[in-house]
């Protein structure tokens, strides 16, 4: 004798679970860490709870701001795309309005508390990022495939936020870390970008993948930033801002990520570009760590 099956329903998503997904929360998440870094390194002195605080709350909710504000601009495309049709816009578990009211109220928050806790460097810091992502970075992922050029800035102003709000004033090590996360990206995202091409052309976003179908220049192209990055975070070790140890360790880190980057040139695949994405994502924080770990 058989059971007639009960259907189940399928939970929804509440609006809690819908904002994380708005904000990207992950994403952010990231984004408080490369400032934490930036902080740290950039401070001397007697340390200053409450000025760190009011730069990791305030850059918080501006990367959360800007996630939102990217959403709800691109709603229709992400409705195209496996990937993102299920955001709380495109699914419209969320009204457009609520949208963008998330993305004003946590950039404008953020930027006010970087404003008048932190200093006006920081502030305009943020501020570019916002627009910059925005204002340039989304509408330009319509148009030409230089947009992860461009997209790779807002992405890695974060820690010179950080490193502006300690410090007060641009020098060199800053812009070292400007550096290291904006090249950082550019494997980061080919990777990403060549394991979604497919999703990416539905969505109509133009890739560098797009037009190349055997992966030859994307592959190129990662391990070249690979070697770029390399030799950039060794710079810190040379001049002398961080012990010999941070040297040794920035160039094996860097030797192992640009062995994937070279493993991705000879397969060429999708699992290839898998691995070279979750390298980046464990080297990264190892690589913060030790900068932070062995600074003079």
């Amino acid at each position: 004798m058989k059971t007639a099956a009960v259907p189940q329903e399928v939970p929804k998503m509440g609006l809690w679970d819908d904002v994380l997904v708005l904000v990207k929360a992950r994403l952010s998440f990231l984004v408080l860490i490369t400032t934490l870094v930036g902080f740290l390194l950039g401070w001397k002195g007697p340390f200053d709870w409450v000025l760190l605080t009011a730069t990791l709350l305030g850059t918080a909710l501006c990367a959360a701001g800007s996630s939102a504000l990217n959403q709800w601009w691109e709603r229709d495309i992400d409705a195209q795309m496996k990937r993102t049709m299920d955001r709380p816009l495109p699914a419209r578990r969320m009204r457009p309005v609520d949208g963008l009211l998330f993305g004003l109220f946590f950039s404008t928050t953020g930027l006010a508390i970087l404003a008048l806790f932190t200093n006006w460097d920081a502030a305009f810091l943020a501020f570019a990022t916002i627009a910059i992502y925005i204002l340039v970075y989304t509408p330009m992922k319509r148009i030409s495939s230089l947009n992860t050029l461009v997209g790779a800035v807002p992405g890695a102003l974060p820690p010179l936020i950080g490193w502006m709000a300690a410090r007060g004033n641009y020098d060199l090590e800053g812009c070292l870390l400007f550096g290291i996360l904006w090249f950082w990206q550019m494997p980061h995202f080919l990777a990403i970008a060549w394991m979604y091409k497919d999703d990416y052309a539905q969505g109509g976003f133009v890739m560098l993948t797009a037009n190349d179908p055997e992966c030859a220049t994307t592959s190129r192209q990662a391990l070249l930033y690979s070697i770029c990055l390399l030799l950039v975070t060794l710079v810190p070790g040379v001049l002398g801002f961080n012990s010999p140890v941070y040297f040794f360790g920035a160039l094996v880190l860097g030797l192992v990520f640009s062995g994937f980057a070279l493993i991705f040139i000879r397969r060429r695949d999708r699992h290839a570009a898998r691995n070279l994405f979750f390298a980046s994502i464990v080297y990264l924080p190892v690589l913060l760590g030790l900068l932070v770990a062995t600074k003079r």
